[in-house]
């Protein structure tokens, strides 16, 4: 289930990604983190407690949000724009 839900933005241009090798659709403009979150609940569990975390300063300061990319590198979901094509691995079924 997700954990957003999309009331504004609808007329935007689709963009496609794939969540951990799902294939999703977000919208032009969004954060990798509501793209994520629209789809699912958690962007990761938590590397002390094994608990969901969905981001939590929503501006880039804490490390709540980070994910992967298909090419390893490690972003903040929260302050990195989606891009058409991007393959992102949350580790949120760890």
């Amino acid at each position: 289930m997700s954990l957003f839900h999309r009331i504004a933005r609808s007329d935007h241009a689709p963009v496609r990604f794939l969540l951990d090798g799902v294939p999703c659709e977000g919208r032009e403009g969004d954060t990798l983190l509501t793209a994520i979150l629209t789809h699912v609940d958690k962007v990761r569990v938590s590397d002390f407690s094994g608990a969901p975390r969905a981001g939590f300063c929503q501006m880039g300061a804490c490390q709540d949000c980070w994910v992967t990319l298909a090419d390893g590198e490690r972003v903040r979901a929260c302050t990195t724009p989606l891009t058409a094509g991007m393959s992102v691995v949350t580790g949120a079924a760890a």
